[in-house]
């Protein structure tokens, strides 16, 4: 079977980059998937030493750099990139930038991200914040397509996490991202077995889903 080449791109830590890369070593995605290569935008981010430990490639570019210029500038850097260790997924593992309409239709139905909170509720980069604010008792995370809007595109996956009386944001985070290491891979792996299939904004699965 044909392994799925994976690229990600990070800002920070990459815990869900390391999620991804044990799933695809000794993992579901074992046999399935590889990640040959990440993109970093930040100096000094953690991803990039994940990626050094694991002895897959890393990339460096600066979006800090290129604030003065056309994001599809920007993101034609990583398309170059990609196409190099010629890719079929992308995914977001804490990228803190929109991709541009150029990046998507580059990579139309491949590319994924996973956002803290049950979309359409709690967008952005607060959502902990957002959910303990509004006094939600469940909260969670959603594994998504991406199109050109801000947490908008067609949910994959999506796991509920309880909210308790007692959450602070860095509580629920820690719940809600021992989630995310699970569910993300999971995704990976009904892509890689062909089981999405995308119908406007719905996805529909081949088959059952155990979480």
């Amino acid at each position: 079977m044909k392994k799925v080449i994976i690229g990600a791109i990070a800002s920070g830590s990459g815990s869900n980059f390391e999620a991804i890369v044990q799933a695809c070593e000794t993992g579901i995605l074992n046999r399935k998937a590889e990640v040959k290569v990440l993109i970093c935008n930040k100096v000094g981010a953690f991803c990039m030493e994940r990626a050094k430990n694991h002895n897959i490639p890393y990339v460096l570019i600066e979006s800090d750099k290129h604030l003065d210029k056309p994001r599809e500038i920007f993101d034609q850097l990583m398309i170059d990139v990609f196409k190099k260790y010629q890719c079929e997924l992308i995914v977001l593992v804490g990228y803190m930038r929109f991709v541009s309409p150029k990046f998507i239709e580059t990579f139309k139905g491949k590319v994924m991200n996973i956002h803290p909170a049950l979309l359409p509720s709690f967008k952005g980069m607060h959502a902990h914040e957002d959910a303990l604010a509004y006094g939600v008792k469940v909260s969670g995370v959603t594994v998504h397509f991406v199109d050109s809007n801000e947490d908008h595109g067609p949910i994959i996956l999506q796991k509920c996490v309880p909210v308790y009386d007692s959450d602070t944001k860095d509580s629920l985070a820690s719940r809600i991202l021992e989630w995310e290491h699970k569910i993300f891979p999971k995704a990976i792996d009904l892509f890689c077995d062909n089981k999405l299939h995308i119908e406007g904004r719905i996805v529909r699965i081949n088959g059952e889903v155990t979480l």
